[in-house]
């Protein structure tokens, strides 16, 4: 017998968002872990609301979504509130109930100052980090450093003198036979983008740099950092980092031939860290020496070096990392945090799966 083709809504429904998740899905572990990540900033997630006044958003809401849109690399913020209205895995990841309304994309506006101001996303990072310390897979001796390119939200167009006020000439812009320099030169739509190339033969382009500290072990982001785009900025955020980690034992930390400098490598052994830096011959004197090399460790890291992209080309596959669409260096590094706090918690449940 055919049945009919007619909806007969229920007068009470008695499903949860809970119920329409696997038990075995990969988000279930995910969550586990942002929601210990997360308690333990309880005490930095208060401290950034005002105590008084008409109770908003909670933070962890607005946190577990900005998660899920770089896991799933959803374009837009207006996308993943579409996304938020009928997708049940999304709505009980967030912690969102079948009958919560669903707040408005300009939300995440609202809020994302209230996060950099409060260092929300650099909390969240090292509290997924101490998740792995706990879980014993970080390497706590052992790390490899390195920097990418993240393309600025802005076009050649508006790079020009920076006493030019004019409107931005129509079409292609021609800067042949003009030396553009930091100090003559600026972005208008970005300030803080900086024009750069990291190789001979690439073409300049607006981008920040970011940096990330990885442990050879299981390649997992110890600490990140974004900086400016300049020549030198890979090596002074390399050795920020490494004043910054916990602990004054004695470490190791690997990095590729850009990091051949005097100025890195006595950084790098003034911080109690011995650096297995890929020597660089062509045309120059390396600055590591015999004393370094000849060591079985020094040939280790150095086979170690390819896992430090693992971040780098998760966080460039349809991620933020590639190119940003947010302006201003505070914003900029906020959201490269977030990118590898997903990313070391993407790793995190599939080792653990593992």
């Amino acid at each position: 017998m055919r049945s009919p083709d007619a909806e007969q809504p229920s007068l009470f429904s008695y499903s949860q968002t809970t119920d329409f998740v696997p038990a075995d899905h990969p988000l279930r572990q995910i969550r586990s872990l942002v929601d210990a990540a997360l308690d333990s900033m309880e005490g930095k997630l208060t401290a950034s609301y005002s105590h008084t006044g008409r109770p908003g958003i909670a933070p962890e809401r607005l946190i577990r979504a900005l998660l899920l849109q770089i896991l799933y690399s959803i374009r837009s913020e207006r996308q993943l509130v579409e996304q938020l209205r009928y997708n049940m895995l999304f709505r009980w990841f967030v912690g969102l109930s079948l009958d919560d309304a669903v707040w408005d994309a300009t939300t995440f506006t609202k809020n994302r100052q209230r996060f950099i101001d409060g260092a929300v996303t650099g909390r969240l990072l090292d509290a997924v980090v101490d998740q792995a310390r706990q879980r014993r897979l970080l390497c706590e001796q052992h790390f490899c450093v390195d920097g990418t390119l993240i393309d600025a939200w802005a076009s050649m167009g508006s790079y020009r003198r920076k006493d030019d006020d004019d409107d931005p000439p129509k079409g292609p812009p021609d800067f042949k036979g003009e030396s553009r320099r930091a100090d003559t030169h600026e972005c208008k739509t970005d300030p803080d983008a900086r024009l750069y190339k990291k190789a001979r033969g690439q073409p300049s382009r607006l981008c920040y740099i970011g940096h990330v500290l990885t442990d050879n072990r299981h390649a997992l982001v110890v600490d990140a950092e974004t900086t400016h785009a300049s020549g030198t900025a890979e090596v002074d955020a390399a050795l920020a980092m490494l004043d910054r980690r916990p602990g004054k034992r004695r470490l190791t930390v690997g990095a590729d031939k850009n990091y051949d400098q005097h100025r890195f490598i006595q950084g790098a052994r003034q911080a109690q860290v011995t650096p297995h830096v890929a020597q660089n011959n062509k045309g120059r004197r390396s600055a590591i020496g015999a004393r370094t090399t000849q060591h079985v460790g020094y040939a280790k890291s150095i086979n170690a070096l390819h896992r430090v992209e693992t971040p780098f080309g998760w966080g460039t596959f349809n991620r933020p990392l590639r190119q940003t669409m947010l302006r201003g260096l505070d914003r900029v590094a906020a959201q490269a945090k977030l990118v590898f706090a997903s990313y070391n918690l993407m790793r995190i449940a599939a080792l653990e799966a593992a």
